[in-house]
């Protein structure tokens, strides 16, 4: 997926969960945020922002700018990536985002299911099963599946985790996913990694052993959990590559 209209800012503070004081152009000023999770380790006061511009086309719009991306310094110490600062990792901070690219991805073959192809499938976005709206459900044959997906932007020393906050409402896909998985559908969480060069996904147990628990007893009943890095550059953001799924408790 492409973004229009991108300029760099710099962060000063969070109003809170949607809102963060900004430095465009050498002046302060407001700009939404499209991730409501935590981010304590990106928002960080001075780092480097890149910024959705809708000075030009604000419309219903309340606030000029919105904030797509961070530059989280110091991420990968020795290790330089053209356009960043030595050791910088670019994360993609936009939550709708990974829905997008994981469509494209079953769309292009970019992510590949067994008994879909990209050609065949039919994809539903936000189909009801339960108690909750799930964000894929796809079709092809006989073959029918359910996908829950889950934008991840929290890493440490090249592992990416999830949540970066309690989640009850990730509990409860995961439940959702089983009981579809007993009813003979195929089931997945599918992690995007909304960043690059990541070596392993993991459940962060620390901050949220529910959730973590309910993954490892989804995986056990045949949910499958996958993950997947993502190209990022200050104005897209696409698949990269499979990463290991580590579902294993740690604490």
């Amino acid at each position: 997926m492409k973004y229009e209209n991108i300029i760099e800012g710099i962060f000063l503070e969070r109003r809170n969960r949607f809102v963060a004081e900004v430095l465009v152009e050498g002046k302060p000023a407001t700009s939404h945020v499209k991730n409501t999770g935590r981010c304590k380790e990106l928002l960080v006061e001075g780092a480097t922002l890149y910024l959705e511009d809708h000075r030009q086309r604000m419309g219903t719009r309340k606030l000029p700018f919105s904030v797509i991306g961070v530059i989280k310094e110091n991420a990968r110490p020795g290790e330089e990536r053209e356009g960043l600062p030595p050791g910088g990792l670019l994360v993609n901070m936009d939550s709708m985002a990974p829905n997008v690219i994981v469509e494209e991805g079953l769309r292009q073959g970019t992510i590949r299911l067994p008994g879909f192809t990209a050609e065949g499938m039919t994809i539903q976005r936000e189909r009801t099963y339960g108690r909750s709206r799930l964000d894929f459900y796809l079709e092809e044959g006989e073959r029918r599946a359910y996908l829950e997906v889950k934008g991840v932007t929290l890493e440490e020393g090249g592992i990416s985790m999830f949540p970066d906050a309690p989640t009850e409402r990730g509990v409860k896909h995961v439940e959702e996913l089983m009981a579809a998985r007993r009813d003979g559908f195929d089931a997945y969480v599918i992690f995007v990694l909304q960043m690059e060069g990541i070596r392993e996904f993991r459940p962060n147990d620390r901050m949220h052993l529910q959730f973590g628990e309910a993954l490892r007893q989804g995986e056990a009943a045949g949910v499958i959990p996958l993950a997947y890095d993502c190209r990022v550059t200050r104005n897209s953001l696409h698949i990269c590559g499979r990463v290991p799924v580590n579902t294993h408790k740690m604490l």
